[in-house]
């Protein structure tokens, strides 16, 4: 199936077909955006994300074999594209599993159709888009975080020092923990957005994050914000 030139590509990963068919409906209401594929399961999933290489996976998370959470793990690491979680459930399983994965997203399956496709954007263009119930799911866990352990992702990230960045690249991790996109750090920092990008990129190399959620996540947990 080829995509309309410029449309971003988005893999729709769920275990109900009927809920695949109105995802598709619900995306392609727009010509920005194209659904290239489908798939039942994690596994699935990983193997049309390999063929398509979509810009985008819209994934759910409890599917039959591999799950959401292995399989966006899987995809992060092969840099088979950007993972947008889209679930029934927020428990802080679901949750802190599939940011621990590198899931640059994650939304519950109550969100509008309007809202799904700007979120899609967002992921494709590497922002970060997070529920409103997450965010508060996050924030409280962060405060509770005294001394993060290795075996917590994505916390695990908060022992990282941070000594490796720059003042600037210090700056936009603040800025991330802020939940400014690309655009936003810029306008903060006087700098293009381009080059925020470029940043953007450098932070998560120096500190081995898969996201920039992750990376918000930090610096919110080592008092940067």
């Amino acid at each position: 199936m080829s995509s309309a030139a410029g449309a971003i590509r988005v893999l729709v990963v769920d275990d109900h077909a009927a809920v695949r068919s109105g995802l598709r409906m619900l995306l392609e209401q727009e010509g920005d955006l194209d659904v290239v594929g489908e798939a039942a399961d994690g596994a699935a999933a990983l193997l049309n994300a390999r063929a398509l290489r979509p810009d985008v996976v819209l994934m759910d998370l409890r599917m039959p074999g591999v799950s959401g959470v292995e399989a966006t793990r899987a995809v992060v690491e092969q840099g088979l594209g950007r993972v947008l979680v889209l679930t029934t459930f927020d428990l802080d399983a679901d949750v802190f599993g599939a940011l621990g994965a590198g899931a640059a997203g994650f939304l519950l399956k109550t969100v509008d159709g309007a809202s799904l496709r700007a979120a899609v954007r967002r992921v494709a263009s590497g922002e970060g888009v997070l529920a409103p119930e997450v965010v508060r799911r996050v924030v409280a866990r962060v405060a509770q975080v005294a001394q993060p352990s290795a075996a917590d992702p994505p916390e695990a990230a908060g022992a990282v020092a941070l000594d490796a960045l720059t003042p600037r690249e210090r700056d936009v991790l603040r800025c991330l923990g802020e939940g400014l996109s690309n655009a936003e750090v810029g306008a903060a920092l006087v700098i293009s957005e381009a080059t925020a990008k470029t940043h953007v990129s450098r932070v998560l190399t120096k500190l081995n994050l898969r996201s920039r959620v992750q990376a918000a996540i930090l610096a919110r947990e080592r008092g940067l914000v």
